[in-house]
């Protein structure tokens, strides 16, 4: 027999496939049995165009043998078969899709799809394999034909024996070496393990001689071994029945059986769209995170199929980074596949099926915000972090999308609300949203800077996450009410009466505003009257983009040091305490130097900052007590 050089621009190319293109060595399995789908695929259609024909599903399937002894796998089919000239076309050639051509060449419909339409996959043969032969018996012919290669050097083709139509690829598995082994593709087990995990769903049986055991009828402590032929795949997907046939039960199952979690989801979405570009989806929402979730170890992504065959494990780009929690499964017809059926050829479809999946999300948590807000609530504390990271991203790109998904707890209704929940109970007099930031709720609601907007009977949120006033300054409104912080230097509340006694009093006790600031050094921007407090007697506002929760969060990062808020020490001049201040102002500068300290300090611990130097204040209390 005549040895025939692959038609190919080098060997180069081949021994790139085999060695370069695909990531891990087990997606040999998918390819053949896909192509094997695609064949029977064949067989189904002729059957559709042809009144002479029939097809009888039970006749069509595909068969796995392993055999040790010989070290071979072999995978057959009983689809449409190659004729000689097929052989040379589809095999000879590297990259020559015969899938491709048959949907050309019969004008196939569009929906109609066919799996193998790049025509490489067949050479991943060649990661695990010395040699493949190929036997194959085209349908209405009477001849078969065998192929036969050993890699790049090239193929002999001469006729063979063969009964039924079909196809029979018997790979001669290579030696084990220390740094990989390919002996396990020939065990049992292991093989069932690829077929489910890449071939689940192929709508054609995949069947495989099975070892079992059971008791001896006379001694049941004694097993008896024997083979079964079994179907390996489930063949029907859940995604693509009916979601009237489908329970929660069923869909949990699913949620279990692919590993997304240990938990039971909170929520499933169950959606298939018929447009532009076809797809089903089944997503979830856990009820609790990974343990990895804010580590670098996490991956984001849904299973990705093209028509039942797994294409990634983790498709990161059919999710946004503010969604990576959601986990679940993407199949789509018309997603057309490179030549490794890993990357994805065409971006735009995989965009628009990730920007359909974003809004379908978006919706389900809005629907479930209205409709089931104790579920709600239980997804918001353990994701909603997520969520306001997702706000402060990427310049605030996506805070339109998240906006309205965002809660926090309310001074007024004790509880988690939303943006628009607070805006639709504002009095008409109302201007801006306020907020508060601290470490806890209840270390919020004794801060001396809620004073004024409580008493005029305004609800504040509060904001407890490191992340929170980032992402509120990145949101700067909603529905056109600004945001403000309870600490900023004007917070808009005074009447004109009240705006005019405020200067009055600045102007009368400027001079011991002055000496304080002076006390104080670099330590504040200002010494003030303070507008806003009734009850304490000291407080810290701040001016700029920069707050006290802010500095508090970038002195924690390794880059951050150095950023200080613009603080304004404010002093309440109805308190008790500044009529300490005036005398000390007027008979004893030392005097007025430590209480000036003291409120400083005082107002530094209200705010949760580190005391600068506590041995000195320490000291400041004791002058006190003497």
């Amino acid at each position: 027999m005549e040895k025939k050089e692959f038609q190919a621009e080098s060997k180069r190319l081949l021994d790139l496939m085999i060695n370069s293109i695909y990531s891990q060595k087990e997606v040999f399995l998918r390819e053949l049995i896909s192509n094997a789908s695609d064949a029977i695929d064949k067989v189904y259609y002729k059957t559709l165009t042809d009144d002479t024909l029939t097809f009888n599903r039970g006749d069509y399937f595909i068969k796995i043998a392993a055999n040790k002894d010989a070290n071979t796998l072999t995978i057959s089919d009983t689809g449409i078969g190659m004729t000689k000239e097929d052989l040379e076309e589809n095999l000879g050639t590297i990259a020559k899709s015969g899938s491709l051509a048959f949907k050309d060449e019969t004008e196939m419909e569009e929906d109609f799809d066919i799996i193998g339409q790049f025509g490489v996959g067949f050479y991943a043969a060649f990661m695990v394999a010395d040699t493949v032969t190929v036997k194959s018996k085209a349908f209405g012919q009477d001849e078969a034909y065998e192929w036969t290669s050993e890699g790049a050097d090239g193929y002999t083709i001469h006729p063979t024996e063969k009964e039924t139509v079909g196809t029979e690829i018997t790979l001669s598995i290579k030696e084990d070496t220390e740094e990989e082994s390919y002996s396990e593709f020939l065990d049992e087990f292991r093989i069932q393990e690829v077929i489910k995990k890449y071939s689940d769903f192929i709508r054609y049986p995949i069947k495989m001689d099975v070892t079992k055991s059971e008791p001896k009828e006379d001694n049941e402590e004694e097993f008896v071994e024997f083979v079964e032929e079994e179907t390996i795949n489930s063949m029907v997907p859940i995604w693509k029945k009916n979601k009237s046939e489908l329970t929660d039960e069923d869909y949990v199952n699913f949620y279990k059986e692919k590993h997304y979690g240990f938990d039971e989801p909170i929520k499933h979405i169950h959606t298939s769209v018929d447009g532009n570009i076809r797809y089903d989806a089944i997503l979830y929402i856990p009820a609790t995170m990974p343990f990895d979730y804010y580590s670098t170890e996490y991956e984001k992504g849904l299973e990705l199929y093209s028509n039942g065959v797994l294409i990634m494990n983790k498709a990161p780009e059919l999710l946004p980074d503010y969604f990576s929690f959601v986990k679940g499964m993407v199949d789509s017809e018309d997603l057309s596949l490179n030549i490794s059926r890993e990357m994805l050829q065409h971006d735009r479809q995989l965009k628009m099926i990730e920007k359909n999946i974003t809004r379908k999300i978006k919706t389900e948590l809005q629907n479930m915000l209205k409709n089931d807000r104790e579920t709600y609530v239980t997804f918001y504390e353990v994701f909603g972090r997520q969520l306001k990271y997702g706000v402060y991203s990427d310049f605030g790109q996506h805070k339109d999308v998240l906006q309205d998904l965002l809660m926090f707890y309310s001074s007024k209704e004790q509880k988690l609300v939303s943006l628009a929940e607070y805006v639709e109970r504002m009095p008409e007099d109302q201007k801006h949203i306020y907020y508060a930031t601290g470490e806890s709720n209840e270390r919020i609601a004794k801060l001396p800077q809620t004073e004024m907007v409580t008493d005029k009977g305004y609800e504040i949120l509060y904001f407890t996450e490191d992340v929170d006033e980032f992402a509120i300054r990145m949101l700067v409104n909603y529905q056109e009410k600004e945001f403000k912080n309870v600490s900023d230097g004007d917070l808009g509340l005074e009447t004109e009466e009240e705006k005019q006694e405020a200067e009055k009093e600045a102007a009368d006790h400027e001079e011991l505003f002055a000496k304080m600031k002076e006390v104080l050094a670099d330590k504040v921007q200002d010494v003030k009257a303070s507008k806003r407090l009734r009850s304490h007697p000291v407080c810290f506002s701040t001016e700029g983009e920069v707050s006290i929760e802010m500095e508090k969060v970038m002195q924690q990062m390794p880059d951050g040091q150095g950023v200080k808020a613009q603080k304004a020490l404010e002093i309440n001049v109805d308190h008790e305490v500044f009529t300490a201040l005036k005398n000390a102002f007027e008979t004893d500068e030392e005097k007025l130097a430590l209480y000036t300290n003291l409120l400083y300090n005082q107002a530094v611990l209200i705010e949760g900052l580190p005391i600068g130097d506590p041995v000195e204040f320490t000291n400041d209390i004791c002058k006190v007590m003497v």
